[in-house]
């Protein structure tokens, strides 16, 4: 049997810093229904645990603790939620055209309710919903914004059924 070299990686999970851990909580298990797989949580520098060290190595060693909350999508992606006390608490630039993280995206098929309560619980939409096959495929996306004026998107089909057709031809 030949091994394969190359393959796809799953992804696991994605981590974003927040201002206030209690309310990050109730908008992305509320509004998104992913399910809590660890309530918020403090972490303190030490390095007698395996995590307290790991944290060292990540974050380096100015800082004495923040929080921490795990959640879980329908498909078993993490949400890992931190919040630093000495972080900035505003809103990071929109700035797509920069190296970096740009967006994160989620399916949801009824993508007007999901905007609608994004809005009520104090998020923002960003634009108007698109079609990508206007008259031909119901393939909508729009991109929002979280309470905290993180932008995601959010599309009513898997990513490969949206970009097998071809979106960006003719």
């Amino acid at each position: 049997m030949t091994a394969i070299k190359n393959y796809p990686k799953s992804f696991s999970h994605i981590g974003i810093t927040v201002p206030d851990i209690k309310k990050a909580v109730k908008f992305y298990s509320e509004v998104m229904g992913w399910y809590i797989i660890m309530e918020p949580a403090t972490v303190k520098k030490e390095t007698e645990t395996a995590i307290g060290q790991m944290c060292i190595d990540v974050f380096g060693s100015d800082w004495t603790e923040f929080e921490i909350a795990h959640l879980a999508t329908s498909d078993g992606i993490g949400i890992e939620l931190f919040s630093f006390p000495h972080g900035i608490k505003e809103a990071p630039e929109f700035n797509p055209f920069n190296t970096g993280l740009f967006h994160f995206c989620i399916q949801d098929p009824n993508i007007e309710e999901l905007i609608d309560k994004i809005i009520a619980y104090g998020g923002k939409q960003r634009m108007p919903i698109r079609e990508y096959y206007p008259k031909d495929k119901p393939f909508k996306m729009c991109y929002v914004e979280d309470p905290f004026g993180i932008v995601f998107e959010i599309y009513t089909h898997s990513y490969e059924l949206t970009y097998s057709s071809g979106a960006y031809s003719k």
